[in-house]
Formats: structure tokens, C-alpha cells, sequence
């Protein structure tokens, strides 16, 4: 019985974790958006760390670094329960190079700006999301209670998050313009 609800229990992650793969790269690459024609020609690169993200659109924007960290902390939590046999730095490369693959996107589909900064913050918050992992295996002490923890939480915030999309694409609202 304990090993049929750890496979549904790791069955539940790999599924939200798929979903949340797919609201990443939209959110990122994409902008929320649909249509690449609406995205066409936003083209940059910025390789000097820290130099261009506090400006957007003419404003000080401290609140995008901010989420540049904060999207990528769920993938931090995953890889603390899927990717478990992985060394740290297996972990944060993995961390690394998913944000990589997004920011080179942008690049090649001429759909946004390519910044270094945001691989930084981007791979930071997945450190980020792997400490509270860590810190949620130490409150637990039992591997299967973390996962189903993960899994409630995974759960709610993925239906909040499908739910706040999807009233932001309704009403044509945008949280990144670039």
C-alpha cells in the first residue's frame, strides 16, 4: 500500500511539474502571450551582470528582478523530490541551463530581451526553491509526508496560478512589457 501511494505521490509531482515547465516558459519566453507577431522585434542581449534590469520602461523596476527569482523557486522544489539523487550542483546547473534555454529562446525567436541577469536570478531562485525543500524535509523527517505537503501546496498554487493566467489573458492584461 505505502509504495502504490508513493508512485501516485511521485506520479501527482512529475504532472504538476510538467505543468509548471509549460506556465515557465510562457510566462518568460512568451510574455503571457499568444501571438509571435505581437512579440516580433524585441530583440537584445545584455551580458554585463545587474546593469539594465532596474529600468522598464523608463521606471526603476526592482519588482521584476524580484520575480525573476520568485518563478523559479517552484523548480527548486521539484528538483529537491524528483531530481533527489542529484549532487547540489547537478541541481543548480539544471537550474541554470533551463533558464538559459528561455533566455536564448527569446533571442532566436527576436521575442524579447536576452539578459545575463535574469539567468542569475532566475538560477538563483531555483537555489532558493532547494533550500525550502530542504528546510520542508527537516520539519517532515519522512520523505513520502514531504511529498504529499509538496504535492497539497504544488496543487493549490498550480490551480491558483492556472486560474490568475487565465483572468489576466481574459482581460488583456499584461504583468511584463517590454
Amino acid at each position: 500500500m505505502e509504495i502504490s501511494n508513493r508512485k501516485a505521490g511521485i506520479k501527482l509531482t512529475k504532472i504538476l511539474f510538467i505543468i509548471y515547465m509549460i506556465a515557465l516558459f510562457w510566462i518568460i519566453v512568451f510574455k503571457f502571450n499568444i501571438h509571435l507577431p505581437s512579440l516580433r522585434n524585441m530583440r537584445s542581449i545584455n551580458l554585463i551582470p545587474f546593469s539594465e534590469p532596474l529600468i522598464l520602461n523608463g521606471r526603476l523596476a526592482f519588482g521584476e528582478m524580484i520575480m525573476n527569482v520568485v518563478i523559479f523557486m517552484p523548480l527548486g522544489v521539484y528538483a529537491g523530490i524528483l531530481f533527489k539523487r542529484w549532487s547540489i550542483w547537478r541541481r543548480i546547473i539544471l537550474f541554470f541551463l533551463i533558464s538559459l534555454v528561455c533566455e536564448i529562446s527569446q533571442y532566436i525567436l527576436n521575442i524579447g530581451a536576452s539578459d545575463i541577469t535574469d539567468i542569475i536570478n532566475n538560477t538563483l531562485g531555483g537555489i532558493m526553491g532547494l533550500i525550502i525543500y530542504k528546510i520542508i524535509e527537516k520539519l517532515f523527517k519522512n520523505g513520502v509526508k514531504v511529498e504529499k505537503f509538496i504535492n497539497i501546496i504544488a496543487s493549490i498554487g498550480t490551480i491558483l496560478m492556472i486560474l490568475f493566467l487565465s483572468l489576466l489573458k481574459i482581460n488583456n492584461i499584461w504583468l511584463f512589457r517590454h
